[in-house]
């Protein structure tokens, strides 16, 4: 009986793939849809196993998919000096977050990511603000790219991950202002069009890994999407210094 229902597995896996589907003539599509409807008549679990083994196999193509854009945009990912870093500038591994200011499950990451730098002092965190959440969200970033210039970004990411209120321009102020940074200057180089070009870099470099939301991270050769918790992060940054060597 169980190898009525393995043949029955392999023959749901084929037949959901169009590309498989194809193969088949007519007769034998209706013979394995007989297959199928007999055995899960007689054990209903074989479509979980079925849909749990297709879920796995997508997710391992994803990743393949993953790993080559994340590859041939290593230079951009890893090693733009204008990026803001925070942890270990100098760090054996680095982790890339794709955030949003405005992003809940952003602020919900950002505990467990600072936990990690304190654990783990050779991670480096290389930051690139993705603001896809509208027009506070790009006013966020833009003013945290302008705080880069005085030298206050990871500050001003800080009090905004902690913020609880939409960061509109009066926020901003407020939160420019109570950090020592000259709200006037920040103002002016909040509309440098360089600041805009980071951000369609950012942009541009997400859409390459096929980002689709925040948070998004990368850690080695593996692409991270949403919000995780210290343990994940640490098995995946202990993997990524494993690959390396160290």
């Amino acid at each position: 009986m169980r190898a009525l229902q393995a043949f029955a597995l392999a023959a749901l896996l084929a037949w959901v793939s169009p590309a498989a589907a194809e193969g088949f003539t007519p007769g034998q599509r209706q013979e394995i849809i007989g297959i199928l409807r007999d055995a899960l008549k007689q054990d209903p679990s074989i479509l979980r196993e079925a849909l749990e083994a297709l879920e796995a196999a997508d997710a391992q193509d994803r990743q393949g998919t993953a790993r080559a854009a994340i590859a041939a945009h290593a230079e951009a990912l890893f090693r733009d000096p204008a990026d803001p870093v925070k942890g270990n500038p100098q760090g054996a591994v680095t982790i890339v977050e794709f955030f949003d200011a405005r992003c809940g499950y952003c602020k919900q990451l950002q505990p467990a990511i600072d936990q990690l730098l304190r654990r783990q002092p050779d991670v480096r965190l290389v930051l690139k603000d993705l603001p896809i959440l509208g027009p506070n969200s790009l006013l966020a970033s833009r003013a945290l790219l302008a705080a880069q210039r005085q030298g206050k970004y990871a500050e001003l990411h800080d009090a905004l991950m902690k913020l609880r209120e939409d960061p509109a321009e009066p926020v901003l102020k407020r939160e420019a202002e109570r950090l020592g940074l000259d709200w006037a200057r920040l103002r002016r180089d909040m509309d440098d069009p360089a600041v805009a070009r980071r951000l369609q870099e950012n942009t541009r470099l997400a859409g390459a890994l096929r980002i689709e939301g925040t948070p998004a991270l990368v850690i080695g050769d593996t692409l991270v999407p949403g919000a995780v918790d210290l343990a994940t992060l640490e098995r995946l940054v202990a993997e990524a210094r494993e690959k390396r060597g160290g």
